[in-house]
């Protein structure tokens, strides 16, 4: 099990490195911030995972394969940077969401292997699954796709959970991944593929008709005021077919 996890962890930097390279390419960045953007895609959320687990040295410092693979792929892309370039504009989002899937189990073992709280197993999943998209898409300028409304950390938490449930019940280890990355890898899809996303809480203006009276209080002489008051409800926006993401790139 553990060289399965390995082989996984090694794919999943390879998936966010890639996701990486090619927001550089889209953002018009020289190969240094291709390199840079891979490497903290790869890496960061682990790295940030291993630093609140109080593992030290972190894991590509250990095992400095991981920055082979990552300076590889970048070198690869490189050199196919002319298919690359002309990916679909969907690719990114699900390759990010393979990537995700990969990192939470990651997360979530080796919590589960430090003797962590199952609770604690299910944040240092989402940690390692999101982190290192949060550190891409803030130095690319874009809004992380975690602070949006589309369904992202809730993706990784189901994953999460299912992945702590299977090991607390000992299941078969090949059952208990497998599952964990179908849960976390299909809401991801399905939220990508139909638009899903979490309704959202703001404030909103309530019109409503107040009687107005005269001026000696004897009920309604003409037409009555509107007043407004200010409440809290949830809401859901309404999203093209392209999604916002699309139109983001574009702009």
């Amino acid at each position: 099990m553990t060289e399965l996890v390995y082989w996984l962890d090694m794919a999943g930097v390879i998936i966010f490195a890639l996701s990486g390279v090619i927001l550089a390419c889209r953002s018009q960045m020289d190969p240094f911030g291709m390199l840079v953007l891979a490497a903290v895609t790869g890496i960061g959320g682990g790295t940030l995972r291993d630093l609140v687990l109080g593992i030290r040295p972190v894991f590509w410092v250990v095992d400095p394969t991981y920055l082979w693979v990552i300076l590889a792929t970048v070198g690869v892309s490189i050199i196919g940077f002319h298919y690359i370039h002309r990916l679909s504009r969907i690719f990114l989002p699900v390759a990010d969401a393979f990537g995700l899937a990969l990192f939470t189990v990651i997360g979530a073992h080796k919590a589960l292997q430090l003797d962590a709280p199952g609770a604690v197993a299910v944040l240092m999943g989402l940690l390692t699954g999101v982190a290192g998209g949060m550190l891409r898409d803030v130095l690319a300028r874009r809004v992380p796709m975690v602070l949006r409304q589309e369904v992202y950390a809730t993706a990784s938490i189901a994953g999460g959970i299912t992945y702590v449930v299977l090991f607390a019940l000992e299941a078969p280890w090949v059952l208990t991944i497998s599952l964990a990355l179908l849960v976390t890898l299909g809401l991801r899809l399905a939220a990508i593929h139909w638009h899903l996303s979490l309704p959202v809480f703001a404030w909103v203006e309530i019109a409503s008709p107040a009687p107005a009276v005269d001026d000696m209080g004897r009920g309604e002489t003409s037409p009555p005021s509107v007043r407004t008051k200010a409440k809290v409800r949830m809401i859901r926006q309404k999203r093209g077919r392209s999604g916002s993401e699309d139109r983001q790139d574009e702009a």
